[in-house]
């Protein structure tokens, strides 16, 4: 069991080295992502794209190669059913709108279920059927993008700040499946999508299962449309391809197995971030006409690259079995976290001039002499001082790391340790932040 956990864990490597260089890139590329309204803009983006993928990924961890292809319509669907409703007098509320959202999402799950399970359809042909379906009905529902969204929506989609409802409806649906897969029936849905046949001589009831999994879809799905819906502030018939391409993409790229066993929202979580920066990367450079060609393009051959690795993964990690994900992820959170700090705060160090120095001699500017006290001279080491000490800082960081590695290599979830480290990361992008909304407060402390 922990091979195949290690193993299983080995595929997250992809994304994290991936999500790594790309908001390196995206933070070098474009410094206002390293902002308050820069990152809380990248979570009402990335939400509806996110959710989207849980919802697939719930359904791929079921087996038989469900994939619902007919996610990015479903999903138009449900933006513009409360929008037409809310332009009705239907609903207005906070209440009356998850209800529908979330009601809407469950019932085509289930309808997609009983199809798939009792009448013995194909979940391919199901998912088409749906996809052509709801794409017609979108636009017999609202002929063009236009409409309101409900009122209390109206402050969701503005991305001034990281802290949100949006923001909530992700570590809520996040948290929610995380304390799922400690339940038995988690287990059981793996075992479903790992060995169907397995799993049905061991007692576990598959259908019950399955339906259970296209639930939880169901209600990703709806909590999706509601972000979509915040973000634009209107109903919008037409997304459709574009959102399926995508978190179809983004689930393959986070690891996830679509013929089932093997997936977790972590991965499906990075592989949706690695799709929403490749966009925000691509943003930056300037392609004319062709831009939304070259994005679009990216994502197929991501798609094919994914789908490639998924194939090579098990051979490379018979030689890199020994690497932990979640080290991996500390490791280059740290390089990540300090790329960000130093876009944060080069507007402040860049804009002073550099404190002259006196003219030392040979042993006070090489060796470990006292440096002359002045009123602004903080702390001053020479070129190879500095080299010294950040090669020691390195040599320690490269040692607790590859220790960590070791340890947590076997491991399924990370360890106490790793929590500390991820939250001392966390602190940190914040501190990046906050350096980068408020650049005169060093300059305000030295004064």
């Amino acid at each position: 069991m922990s091979e195949r956990s290690s193993s299983a864990s080995t595929y997250l490597l992809v994304p994290i080295l991936l999500i790594a260089v790309l908001l390196g890139t995206a933070a070098i590329r474009n410094p206002s992502l390293v902002s308050l309204s820069g990152f809380g803009s990248a979570i009402i983006v990335a939400a509806p794209l996110i959710l989207a993928t849980y919802s697939l990924m719930a359904l791929a961890v079921s087996g038989r190669g469900t994939v619902d292809l007919a996610v990015g319509p479903l999903l138009a669907f449900i933006n513009v059913s409360v929008v037409k409703l809310t332009m009705l007098g239907v609903i207005s509320g906070p209440f009356g709108t998850f209800f529908v959202a979330l009601g809407l999402g469950v019932l085509y799950q289930l309808l997609f279920a009983l199809i798939v399970i009792w009448v013995r359809v194909q979940p391919i042909i199901v998912a088409l059927s749906g996809f052509l379906a709801l794409s017609g009905i979108n636009l017999v529902i609202l002929q063009r993008p236009g409409g309101t969204a409900p009122e209390f929506m109206a402050s969701w989609g503005l991305g001034q700040t990281i802290f949100s409802p949006v923001l909530l409806i992700l570590v809520i649906a996040t948290a929610g499946w995380l304390l799922f897969t400690l339940s038995p029936f988690y287990a059981n849905l793996r075992m479903v999508g790992y060995d169907e046949r397995a799993a049905w001589t061991s007692g576990v009831r598959i259908n019950i299962g399955r339906v259970g999994a296209h639930v939880i879809a169901g209600l990703f799905v709806g909590l999706g449309a509601l972000c979509y819906t915040a973000l634009i502030s209107s109903g919008d018939p037409t997304q459709g391809t574009t959102m399926t391409l995508t978190a179809v993409t983004a689930l393959v790229l986070g690891g996830v197995s679509l013929s089932g066993g093997r997936g977790g929202v972590i991965g499906a979580l990075f592989g949706a971030l690695n799709l929403y920066l490749i966009g925000f990367v691509l943003a930056t450079f300037n392609f004319g006409a062709i831009q939304a060609f070259v994005t679009q393009m990216s994502y197929g051959a991501i798609l094919v690259l994914s789908l490639l690795l998924t194939l090579l993964v098990p051979i490379v990690g018979r030689y890199i079995s020994f690497i932990s994900p979640w080290g991996a992820f500390v490791v280059l959170g740290t390089g990540v976290v300090a790329i960000m700090l130093q876009v944060a705060t080069s507007a402040t160090y860049l804009s002073e001039a550099p404190a002259p120095r006196d003219a030392a001699g040979l042993a006070t500017r090489y060796l470990l002499d006292a440096p002359p006290a002045g009123p602004d001279l903080a702390l001053a080491l020479s070129p190879i001082q500095m080299t010294a000490f950040l090669a020691a800082g390195a040599f320690a960081t490269f040692v607790v790391a590859a220790r960590m590695m070791k340890a947590e290599a076997g491991s399924r979830r990370m360890g106490v340790f790793l929590y500390l480290l991820v939250g001392i990361l966390i602190l940190s992008l914040f501190a990046a932040i906050f350096l980068e909304g408020a650049p005169n407060i060093l300059n305000g402390v030295r004064q």
